[in-house]
């Protein structure tokens, strides 16, 4: 177990955690004001009360997919499919109405089209090799993981760069791809363990788990890394707009 870091009366304003593994974190008599937090949380107690579930039903209103994404019915998966590529179709079109937006960042975050290349990563890396078991390589323009040594592996060329409709080609290759897979599978190999191949290639820590749990990251990237896009692009409007 890491030694426990304790910081008393300390003045953390404007601090930034990114990427850190918080489990287990305590704030107690702390002043939180304005503050945001966005990633993986459960169990998130605040002045006694656990408001996880209430978050993770706003986020339901908000988006209704989510509950698609949850089903362990295909008709179900497939609608959530549908629905994701549908928006991502929509941003799209959005982002070739301002040429050049797709390269912009805001708060550190990925570009837009950044963000498009690792859903191709995505595809390749949690569908590919994942449910279908496939050992090519993965499409060059992708964008995974920032850690060695899967950073720029198996086919993977960061020093790419690519143009926006490069990237939306080869997302809508994928998109129908994994659409005509979806449309066959069954209940019994959505189920079954996932045919990760035995190698030291990304996800490696896949093994073990089913097609379905592998679909599941397939369907919640897609999901999240548009929600991240859209926020980033509004904001991106927003300042353009002063």
């Amino acid at each position: 177990m890491p030694t426990m870091t304790r910081y008393v009366d300390q003045d953390l304003h404007g601090a930034e955690f990114r990427e850190c593994d918080l489990t287990g974190a305590r704030l107690i008599g702390v002043v939180m004001q304005d503050a945001v937090i966005d990633g993986l949380v459960s169990n998130l107690v605040v002045n006694g009360v656990e408001v996880t579930s209430y978050v993770e039903a706003e986020l339901d209103r908000r988006h209704p997919v989510r509950a698609l994404i949850r089903s362990e019915d295909p008709a179900d998966l497939r609608d959530a499919s549908r629905q994701l590529h549908a928006a991502w179709a929509a941003t799209t079109d959005r982002i070739r109405q301002r040429p050049g937006i797709e390269n912009r960042t805001v708060n550190d975050e990925w570009s837009a089209a950044q963000t498009m290349r690792h859903l191709v990563f995505v595809h390749d890396s949690w569908f590919r090799r994942c449910c279908l078991g496939s050992t090519e390589p993965f499409t060059p323009i992708g964008i995974g993981p920032n850690v060695e040594p899967y950073r720029e592996a198996n086919g993977i060329d960061l020093s790419l760069e690519p143009t926006i409709d490069r990237i939306a080609t080869v997302r809508a290759r994928q998109t129908k791809e994994l659409h005509v897979w979806l449309d066959q599978v069954t209940p019994a190999q959505l189920a079954a363990r996932a045919p990760v191949p035995d190698d030291d290639v990304w996800p490696p820590y896949a093994r073990g788990r089913s097609v379905r749990q592998c679909l599941g990251t397939v369907l919640n990237e897609t999901f999240e890394h548009h929600r991240f896009c859209v926020r980033d692009l509004d904001l991106i409007e927003a300042q353009d707009a002063r």
